[in-house]
């Protein structure tokens, strides 16, 4: 019933706004007093934002914090660089903190650094660069080195109805180089090569409250330290009209790679599959984005359960982890998996804050989906369903902050981060 009360309330959210919509576009901001201290104590013009943290994650549980961020904006009010440091406090990992930097430094080009860790276990370190976004040039290249150490990850069994009461905790460390490059047929059409060396450690979580992964499903595969070089080929077509913040256009990938035990890796598995997206204008104010994303793993025998098709969480990642953004990350585990997910993206209002345009969003959501063993099971039934709303603070062109309170079967959950979901 609740559940029922949640994808009403969407719809009613839907409509009224629908209604309610202003034609009006959002008009110039007025030009930004320069050079005088008593900016840093307007909301419109500092470049000082102090964020309380709350951070209510199903699998993380609850951490609170400060994160005080800098912008940096041109002359259009554009935000090109952030800058953001935070301290923290989670009951079970403890105090812990992080640095940002995300730079923008044109349409074509981005990159950031990442740091953070806690007290208990948790460690991190993130790098990306990315040019020829635009697609202007004949490639693109997109490089990305990452370590992580998770202590937060759950695992309830494999299978479409894996059961909430078989619930395990575990730490997963993990380090991994990705390259892409990408040739440019022309803006709208690339084909890439996307290669990953990656090496995974299974230890024991920070959380007492659940048994080790390794105590309650001795058997399971991939619990002792693995090593792959994954590659795929991604044939992509791309007519979006914004990469960060569409509102019009559509985004396909077909995608297939392995990784073999005769080239670097200590498992041998294939992956093929489909991630669509499409953005369609209902009215000046309403953005409906929709996804739909296949993941098949048709050999491989001995997959380790962290190479499989995972679904859960609040993230779209193109041949990997899916969102369901009723349930924690990596809730459903399996060989194959589909996902849908559609919301309606309204702008509710627009202010001159922090030197920078910002618009707040509302949207409401409704995702679908499933994780099955074998290829020729049906796809489209025994769906789990969730439902719920999403708030968006958007600075354009590039940046999205988001909390996205999705309702399943299991109750509520409360995600935030920085883009769109899909």
């Amino acid at each position: 019933m609740a559940a029922k009360i949640i994808i009403l309330l969407c719809g009613v959210i839907l409509f009224v706004s629908v209604y309610t919509a202003e034609a009006d576009e959002v008009q110039p901001p007025p030009p930004r007093p320069a050079g005088r201290l008593s900016r840093w104590f307007n909301p419109q013009t500092s470049p000082f934002i102090p964020i309380p943290e709350i951070d209510t994650d199903p699998n993380g549980g609850t951490t609170v914090g400060l994160l005080p961020v800098f912008l940096s904006t041109d002359a259009q009010q554009q935000i090109r660089r952030i800058i953001a440091v935070d301290v923290t406090y989670n009951s079970t990992l403890g105090v812990g903190g992080g640095a940002r930097l995300l730079a923008y430094p044109s349409d074509d080009v981005q990159w950031y650094v990442t740091a953070g860790g806690a007290q208990k276990i948790a460690r991190g370190l993130d790098v990306a660069y990315s040019s020829g976004l635009t697609r202007q040039r004949w490639w693109s290249f997109d490089g990305r080195l990452v370590y992580d150490r998770d202590p937060t990850d759950r695992f309830f069994g494999l299978g479409n109805g894996s059961s909430k009461h078989r619930e395990s905790n575990y730490t997963t460390e993990q380090g991994y180089l990705e390259a892409r490059l990408g040739v440019n047929y022309s803006p709208a059409l690339q084909l890439a090569l996307d290669i990953k060396p990656r090496f995974v450690y299974i230890e024991r979580g920070a959380f007492d409250s659940q048994p080790f992964i390794g105590k309650r499903f001795p058997q399971l595969q991939g619990l002792r330290g693995n090593n792959e070089f994954f590659s795929r080929v991604i044939l992509s077509y791309d007519t979006r009209d914004s990469l960060a913040i569409p509102k019009s256009g559509t985004q396909a990938a077909l995608f297939a790679g392995l990784a073999d035990r005769r080239f670097l890796s200590s498992v041998s598995y294939s992956v093929f599959g489909l991630d669509a997206r499409h953005f369609r204008p209902l009215t000046s104010r309403i953005t409906l984005a929709g996804h739909v994303a296949f993941r098949y793993m048709p050999v491989g025998g001995r997959v380790p359960f962290w190479a499989l098709s995972r679904l859960g969480g609040d993230r779209s990642i193109i041949g990997y982890q899916q969102p369901l953004r009723g349930f924690g990350g990596g809730r459903f585990v399996d060989n194959n998996l589909f996902v849908a997910n559609v919301e309606a993206r309204t702008r509710a209002f627009a202010l001159d804050l922090f030197t920078t345009r910002a618009i707040f969003e509302i949207a409401p959501f409704i995702d679908i989906g499933r994780v099955f063993h074998k290829l020729d099971t049906n796809p489209f039934g025994g769906l789990h369903p969730t439902g719920g709303i999403g708030f968006r603070g958007i600075a354009a062109p590039f940046v999205v902050g988001y909390v996205d309170v999705g309702y399943g079967s299991e109750g509520v959950a409360i995600f935030s981060g920085v883009n769109y979901p899909f």
